[in-house]
């Protein structure tokens, strides 16, 4: 079993909170927007890191994480990247790719819209877009995401809200 935490849009703020609550976790996954490679930098000494580099990010941070990421993990193919829409609007390149890789997971952030949901046009596969866990942007509640991967099995999916988005803890 594999304990994920997943997060994006950080925009260069990295909730001292995200700690806590992916102690448990086996992995981070960041869905683009670091903001700055400081984000990227503690996330990777904290856990292992996988993430993929957004519209905001610089050279630096592109990099270091490509603009997708494909990979297989306890029997799941996963498929991530920053801008990926959500089903029924996906881009066509977007598109493209779900017909080519046929991922079991997609996620991406982008929107800083919280969205957890199957999509039966391509194999119910699940997608993720974790909202934003950054203090920039039009969300109102900072949120990441916690879930189980098991031989083929994603359980215990917790949505977790940080606080409001100005909220700033010392």
């Amino acid at each position: 079993m594999t304990h994920i935490g997943l997060i994006s849009d950080t925009h260069g703020y990295l909730d001292p909170k995200v700690f806590e609550y992916f102690d448990s976790c086996d992995e981070i996954w960041h869905a683009g927007d670091f903001g700055t490679v400081e984000v990227s930098d503690e996330l990777e000494k904290f856990k292992p890191l996988k993430g993929v580099y957004g519209n905001i990010d610089g050279t630096e941070l592109r990099k270091n994480h490509p603009l997708i990421q494909s990979f297989e993990i306890e029997g799941f193919k996963v498929l991530m990247t920053h801008i990926g829409g959500y089903p029924g609007k996906y881009s066509q390149q977007v598109k493209e790719l779900l017909t080519l890789k046929k991922p079991d997971l997609f996620i991406c952030g982008h929107s800083h819209i919280l969205r957890i949901m199957r999509d039966k046009n391509y194999n119910n596969m699940l997608f993720i877009n974790p909202g934003a866990a950054g203090k920039e942007g039009f969300h109102k509640i900072k949120t990441i995401v916690r879930f189980n991967l098991d031989n083929r099995k994603i359980d215990n999916v917790e949505v977790i809200e940080l606080g409001k988005r100005g909220e700033i803890l010392p």
